[in-house]
C-alpha cells in the first residue's frame, strides 16, 4: 500500500533500521536513532543502486514521489538518475565557486598582504554593503555592463559620486582576476565610461590659516564636552598631521619618547613603507596625558565599547562636527592646514613637508629621495610647528618668517 504523510509521521524507530515501501522502489528508511530517509532502489546495467531524496519531513511524502518519477523518466531514457544527479552537484558547486562574490572575496584574499588593514577592511566592507546584495550570487561571465550600471547608479543616488565610481574600479580589478583565472572573458567595467556620473574633483574639508586661533580656542574650552581621549586625539592630529588610520591605531610600540620619535610601521602606512613622525614637546606632553587614560593598553585610542578594538574612525569627524565645524573641517583637513600653513608662516620648503605626509613620489627622481635625508630638519620644523600652534593659543601676532626659514 502507498505511503500516507501520517504513516510518515507516527512512524516509530526500531532496534534495527527499517523500511516502509512506498512503491515503484521508493521506500522511506526508519534510522534506530529515529531519523527518516527517502531511499529509491533501482537497476541500471544489471546492477542494484540507491539513490536518496533526503531527509523527513524536509523533504514531504509529496516531494519524495516527485523525485522519484523524475529519476523512473532518467531510467526509461537510459540514463542513471545517481549519475546524473553527482553531475548536477558538480555543476552547482562549480557555478557556486564562480560567482562575483566568490570571486571578488578570493580577489581579495589574494590581495590583503599588500595593502594597510584599513584599506583592506574598507574594500571588503563597500562590496559588502552596496556590490555583494546586488550581484554577488550571479555567475560572474554572464555578468554585462547594465547589470553593474544597475548597481552602481543605487550608489549614486544616495550621492555618493566618489563611492560609486571606487566601485566600478574595484568590480573592474575583479574582473580581471576573473579573466586571469580564466573564469570570465571579458570585463564590462570600461563600457561604463560615459553612463556614471562624472565625481567633480575636490578636496577635504580643511580650515584656512586664518581660522586656526579660533578653532584653537573652541577646542580648549571644550563646550561641546567632548571625551577627553578625543580631544587629545585631535591635539596629536593638529600636532603631527598624520592620517586618520595612522593615528587611531597608534600603538604604545611604536613611541619611542627618550628619542622623541614615533615610528609607524610599513603594514599601517597608505604606501607601505615606515615613516618617522619626529614629536614636539608639546606631543611629548599629550602623551603624558594619555598615560593616564590608555597607558596600560596596546592602543593609544582605543574604542570606549571594545577596548581592545581602535577609536571608530568616524570619531574625530563627529567631534569637529560637535565643535561647530561641520563641512569646514575633517581629520585629513588637518594635513592639508599643515601643509599651506607651514610652508606660507614658517617658510619651509615644499620637499620638507611633504616628506613629512609621506606622500606618495610623482616621479623616479622624488623616489630617489630617502625620506630620512630630511628629517633633522623635520625635527626643527616639528617643534617650530608646535610653538607655531602656541603662539596663536597666547593670542600672538604671528608674521610670517617669525620663527625663521628653514636651510
Amino acid at each position: 500500500m502507498p505511503l500516507t504523510d501520517t504513516a510518515c509521521k507516527n512512524a516509530k524507530p526500531d532496534v534495527k533500521p527499517r523500511k516502509m515501501a512506498d512503491g515503484g522502489g521508493m521506500y522511506l528508511e526508519v534510522m534506530p536513532t529515529g531519523s527518516k530517509y527517502w531511499r529509491l532502489k533501482y537497476r541500471f546495467d544489471g546492477k542494484e543502486k540507491r539513490l536518496a531524496f533526503g531527509v523527513y519531513p524536509e523533504v514531504s511524502l509529496s516531494e519524495a514521489r516527485e523525485k522519484r518519477d523524475q529519476a523512473r523518466k532518467l531510467l526509461k531514457q537510459g540514463i542513471d538518475p545517481g549519475l546524473a544527479k553527482h553531475i548536477a552537484e558538480q555543476k552547482r558547486a562549480l557555478e557556486s565557486a564562480n560567482t562575483f562574490e566568490a570571486i571578488a572575496r578570493e580577489w581579495h584574499q589574494n590581495n590583503i598582504e599588500k595593502w594597510t588593514p584599513d584599506y583592506g577592511t574598507n574594500i571588503l566592507h563597500r562590496l559588502t554593503l552596496d556590490v555583494f546584495p546586488v550581484i554577488g550570487k550571479r555567475l560572474i561571465a554572464e555578468l554585462e555592463a547594465p547589470d553593474l550600471l544597475d548597481m552602481l547608479r543605487k550608489v549614486e543616488k544616495r550621492g555618493a559620486l566618489e563611492i560609486s565610481k571606487r566601485l566600478g574600479q574595484t568590480c573592474g580589478q575583479v574582473f580581471r582576476y576573473a579573466i586571469a583565472t580564466g573564469r570570465a572573458k571579458r570585463n564590462p567595467v570600461p563600457d561604463l565610461k560615459d553612463a556614471l556620473k562624472p565625481v567633480i574633483p575636490g578636496h577635504y574639508a580643511a580650515l584656512d590659516a586664518k581660522d586656526l586661533p579660533e578653532f584653537i580656542r573652541v577646542l580648549d574650552r571644550n563646550d561641546a564636552r567632548l571625551y577627553p581621549l578625543t580631544r587629545q586625539a585631535i591635539r596629536m592630529m593638529m600636532l603631527t598631521f598624520v592620517r586618520t588610520g595612522e593615528l587611531i591605531n597608534a600603538r604604545w610600540s611604536e613611541f619611542d619618547l627618550d628619542a622623541a620619535l614615533w615610528v609607524i610601521p610599513a603594514e599601517r602606512m597608505k604606501m607601505r613603507k615606515e615613516h618617522s613622525v619626529p614629536l614636539s614637546r608639546q606631543a611629548l606632553a599629550v602623551l603624558e596625558e594619555l598615560q593616564a587614560f590608555s597607558g596600560g593598553r596596546s592602543l593609544l585610542f582605543p574604542n570606549q565599547a571594545h577596548p581592545s578594538k581602535p577609536m571608530s574612525n568616524n570619531t574625530i569627524l563627529f567631534a569637529l562636527g560637535r565643535l561647530g565645524y561641520k563641512g569646514r573641517m575633517t581629520g585629513h583637513g588637518f594635513r592639508a592646514l599643515a601643509m599651506s600653513t607651514i610652508k606660507e608662516k614658517l617658510g619651509y620648503r615644499h620637499e620638507v613637508v611633504d616628506r613629512q605626509l609621506a606622500h606618495a613620489h610623482k616621479n623616479k627622481v622624488d623616489a630617489a629621495y630617502d625620506r630620512a635625508k630630511f628629517l633633522d630638519e623635520r625635527i626643527v620644523m616639528m617643534q617650530e610647528w608646535a610653538d607655531y600652534l602656541d603662539a596663536l593659543r597666547a593670542g600672538s601676532e604671528v608674521m610670517p618668517g617669525k620663527f625663521g626659514k628653514a636651510t
